[in-house]
């Protein structure tokens, strides 16, 4: 940790960004808010219960009898992850560069877009009338291969920023990831020896999941009082908001290039565009530095509202095409019986 908050220190970062950070005559970047030791810990013990309740719901939701089928025609899966993998941190890469973020948001946003898919995914792939199959093996191995795609996607991605290839917390970050996949498997097999209280503990980590953003967010706000405004800040504000928008779009236009049926469409551009958002904020929060990191580590949450705001807005939309289709087709049948009676009459 030591080592990260010196090699941060000694980053350069542009007069444009100096409401975020108190610039000491030793040109520190550190904040000059840091959270109190008591509210840190607090925090950080959270987010690691948090982050296992979650993960062991997530696991309750697979089935292997399921998980096979797919296997079997992986078609829909590839395609799926070459979206995660391919969209989603290409697209933080570029936003980062476009809107010129200094080295520690770039950071933030690279670790958020390279993170695998969430259990939120499986939720609106549900009320997009998504395949569910796909969905749940889809976030499933996103998360069995974010241990080894994430750190080497930051890695290559940081190579475009000239000081972050030494100051990412790889370790941490791989770690965190085991930590994810150990309750994901417990899950599993929750779900395959004990499946009648694979739904009580997945609605316990939806619920938890819901209470713990807010528990987090207000602990912040106590600690630090109005320097969370900086998550806030208007080209943060705009790449949480154009982020999941490309990850929804592209997910559906790649899916539709390789001819998939429409459920699986709508569920590779949920789950291309839906981080699991537990895991980077615990990433950010315990792989770096209070003092580097600030309330930066709360992009995340800033990210899931729009996630969440934007996907509602396209269930929304589904739900008033297909009642205006049915509408439509309503009319046409009975504009079809009344021709067909009209013709047997005259017979």
């Amino acid at each position: 940790m030591d080592y990260t908050t010196k090699q941060f220190s000694d980053l350069d970062f542009g007069p444009n960004d100096s409401f975020l950070f108190n610039m000491s005559a030793a040109n520190s970047s550190t904040y000059a808010v840091i959270l109190p030791p008591v509210i840190d810990k607090a925090i950080n013990i959270l987010m690691i219960i948090v982050l296992t309740i979650v993960m062991v719901s997530l696991g309750c939701t697979m089935e292997v009898s399921k998980i096979k089928q797919h296997m079997v025609k992986p078609k829909g899966v590839v395609i799926a992850l070459l979206a995660q993998y391919g969209v989603m941190p290409l697209t933080a890469f570029g936003l980062a560069k476009a809107f010129q973020l200094d080295d520690l948001k770039a950071v933030v946003v690279l670790i958020c877009g390279c993170c695998p898919g969430g259990s939120l995914s499986n939720i609106l792939a549900l009320f997009l009338q998504g395949d569910m199959n796909l969905s749940i093996l889809m976030t499933a191995c996103s998360t069995l291969l974010a241990l080894g795609m994430m750190p080497l996607l930051i890695y290559l991605y940081c190579q475009g920023f000239a000081n972050l290839h030494n100051v990412v917390p790889y370790v941490d970050i791989i770690i965190a990831l085991v930590m994810l996949l150990i309750p994901s498997g417990v899950g599993i097999l929750i779900n395959y020896y004990r499946p009648q209280y694979a739904k009580l503990i997945t609605k316990i980590g939806l619920i938890i999941m819901g209470i713990s953003v807010v528990v987090v967010i207000s602990l912040t706000s106590i600690g630090i009082g109005g320097s969370i405004l900086t998550v806030l800040s208007p080209p943060l504000m705009v790449i949480a908001a154009v982020m999941p928008f490309i990850g929804y779009a592209f997910g559906y236009i790649i899916s539709s290039l390789f001819k998939l049926n429409q459920p699986e469409r709508r569920t590779v551009a949920v789950e291309t565009g839906c981080q699991n958002i537990q895991l980077c904020i615990t990433i950010l929060k315990i792989g770096f530095p209070p003092a580097v990191m600030g309330p930066l580590f709360l992009f995340p949450t800033v990210y899931a509202s729009f996630q969440l705001m934007e996907a509602l807005v396209l269930i929304v939309l589904l739900r008033c095409y297909q009642r205006f289709t049915q509408k439509e087709k309503g009319e046409a049948d009975v504009f079809l019986r009344v021709k067909t009676g009209k013709i047997q009459n005259k017979k």
